[in-house]
């Protein structure tokens, strides 16, 4: 399948919330916490060529995710995903170690998820800020952020790790990870 998204920064999620209850969204449940643990080759080469393999836990799921290197229609980024559930995140790390793949980086946050017709928005929580991810088919995306008063202009071209990294070379004292301090 085709991912399609917009990942946009906001100082606020509560206000976000607010305007997708009155915009007619629905919650499709609470937040939740996600822990993803990424793979790669020692020399990684699924990272420079854009790729990444994941496995991503929230409670007790867990879901084996490949994305493809991303291309964009605007301000959408566009990219292959395939995902599969997995029984469980321990064996399905190690198949990946058993293909090569050691883990690299582990990455949280806390997501709550609505839908706004065919667009699922959701509401992440990071250690390095907010943000509102508008994932759809590509002509409603642009048209759910401004009904959300969101500024399409102002989505991210990276993933989470791509920002994480950014804040680590900024940040020298940031850890390996991209987790919460609890």
């Amino acid at each position: 399948m085709i991912e399609s998204e917009l990942k946009i920064p906001v100082g606020d999620l509560d206000t976000v919330r607010r305007r997708l209850a009155g915009a007619g969204a629905d919650p499709l449940g609470p937040a939740e916490r996600e822990v993803n643990l990424l793979f790669d080759t020692a020399d990684r080469q699924l990272a420079e060529a854009g790729r990444v393999l994941r496995i991503r836990r929230v409670g007790d799921d867990a879901i084996a995710t490949f994305k493809g290197p991303a291309t964009w229609q605007g301000a959408v980024k566009q990219r292959l995903e395939i995902e599969l559930g997995v029984a469980s995140d321990g064996a399905a790390a190690e198949l990946f170690g058993a293909l090569g793949f050691t883990p690299w980086l582990r990455y949280e946050k806390d997501r709550e998820s609505w839908t706004l017709g065919e667009v699922r928005i959701d509401l992440d929580h990071t250690p390095i800020g907010d943000f509102v991810e508008l994932e759809g088919p590509v002509e409603g995306l642009e048209e759910a952020a401004l009904a959300l008063g969101l500024d399409p202009s102002r989505a991210v071209a990276e993933s989470y790790v791509g920002l994480w990294l950014r804040h680590r070379d900024e940040h020298p004292e940031a850890g390996r990870d991209m987790v919460f301090a609890e």
